[in-house]
């Protein structure tokens, strides 16, 4: 029952999270330069003034903003102003099996990988290990997507010909490479950071010093007593490695093609797309809003001394 209250208030509460960035996102991108109709080659005015009537854009902006709250209210996002033969839910509906794969596998990897790297530096403490980890994690963290992604594309696309640079084949995992690993390296070298120092804390407690006299084999302290509380900042980190992943995969998907929702959001935004924009803002918004949902959870499962419903 704690457990049902608590997620029930949490998600009570992220109702007017999310009708602020809606409302926000609504006003801030109309209130932009430009309108969804401005093409390089001007419309005669009769048209311009024909197409804001069949979009409803010749209304007064409030009248809009309830109209657009009264047909999300029914699962409608709009029409898609540019996208003129699909509706902004149909968008989504293609677009979103491609993000949420690509993160999905992104963050499931840096998890992993990232947990194992750091553990293994903060049980190698001051040697070239560690200081490898240190080091590579800094190039990683630094290295911007948008500089990472063509730079593995020119390696092992253009130079060595192992991988596609662009275009997307859900069935080819060689597809899969670039895109995966330029969205999981970031969060990967904060995990192993993380890891590393929360670890190499834990490794000092009073509790562990106990099980190392007692005579017990470093794998049992480690995975039964060192491990769980550890993780405990990874989770906290968890949120802002996602939100990390989908800025990240606004850059990967424009510059390799892929037909993802990050790659429509940023096609909207330069089109002045509203209702495109305004689905793909509200599609990411419940996303982290839900991830936090999660994080909180997990915390609670790492350490019993949290309680949800305090």
């Amino acid at each position: 029952m704690p457990m049902i209250r608590y997620l029930l208030v949490r998600l009570l509460g992220a109702l007017p999270t999310l009708l602020a960035i809606v409302t926000i996102s609504f006003f801030l991108i109309r209130f932009a330069p430009g309108g969804p109709f401005d093409q390089a080659r001007a419309l005669p005015a009769d048209v311009v003034a024909n197409l804001n009537a069949a979009y409803g854009l010749d209304r007064p902006l409030w009248d809009q903003y309830t109209t657009y709250l009264r047909d999300l209210a029914h699962g409608d996002f709009g029409p898609s102003f540019r996208y003129k033969d699909f509706s902004v839910t149909e968008l989504i509906r293609e677009g979103f099996p491609v993000s949420a794969t690509l993160g999905a596998i992104a963050i499931a990897i840096a998890l992993v990988a990232g947990v194992g790297v750091g553990v293994v530096a903060a049980l190698h403490r001051g040697r070239w290990i560690d200081h490898a980890t240190i080091g590579l994690s800094v190039v990683a963290i630094a290295v911007p997507s948008f500089v990472l992604l063509p730079a593995l594309g020119l390696l092992f696309g253009i130079e060595l010909h192992w991988l596609p640079v662009a275009g997307w084949d859900p069935t080819s995992v060689r597809d899969y490479v670039l895109p995966v690993t330029t969205l999981c390296l970031p969060p990967l070298a904060y995990i192993a950071r993380l890891t590393r120092a929360s670890m190499i804390e834990v490794m000092r407690s009073a509790y562990v010093r106990t099980a190392f006299a007692k005579g017990l084999p470093l794998r049992t302290i480690v995975l039964k007593h060192a491990l769980r509380p550890a993780l405990i900042p990874v989770a906290s980190y968890l949120a802002p490695a996602v939100a990390m992943t989908m800025t990240g995969s606004l850059v990967v998907e424009t510059i390799a093609g892929l037909p993802g929702i990050g790659r429509y959001l940023v096609q909207g935004a330069l089109n002045r797309d509203y209702t495109l924009v305004l689905g793909m803002v509200i599609v990411y918004s419940t996303l982290l809003i839900a991830m936090g949902l999660v994080v909180d959870v997990l915390i609670a499962a790492l350490d019993p001394r949290i309680r949800l419903e305090a």
